[in-house]
């Protein structure tokens, strides 16, 4: 069942991403990438994929982790906290230097940085509170 467990927390992520790029910041994110309506729409079931398998690999790193403690020690917050610990030690660099060296605005790094940040804590807290098997 880890597979499953896997899989609804990259479509935690995914929804999350669904709110964050649309209601939350949607068209400031549109603004500070230059991305029209158009654009958006081109091609999405190809970015959606790709998007959705990026977050299943993140989601097995994630469980990687979470699994490297007991149980007993494995709640929402206690995954969460490792979600969070493996983006901002991986992730979120990485995120920055290729903003930087792009000369994106700080403002989209923020953007893209914390909707990061936040679905990977939102993973690891479920891989590690949901156990199904």
């Amino acid at each position: 069942m880890e597979y499953l467990e896997l899989l609804i927390a990259a479509i935690a992520a995914f929804l999350l991403g669904f709110a964050w790029y649309t209601a939350l910041f949607g068209k400031e994110w549109q603004r500070l990438t230059g991305v029209t309506d158009e654009q958006a729409q081109s091609g999405m079931a190809v970015t959606h994929g790709l998007a959705f398998l990026m977050m299943l690999i993140m989601a097995f790193g994630i469980n990687y982790v979470v699994n490297l403690h007991a149980i007993e020690e494995q709640t929402f917050v206690h995954g969460a906290f490792h979600g969070a610990l493996s983006c901002a030690l991986s992730a979120l660099p990485a995120l920055i230097i290729h903003y930087s060296y792009q000369r994106k605005s700080p403002k989209l790094m923020l953007i893209d940085g914390s909707y990061v940040l936040i679905f990977c804590a939102l993973m690891g807290g479920i891989l590690a509170a949901l156990k199904l098997g």
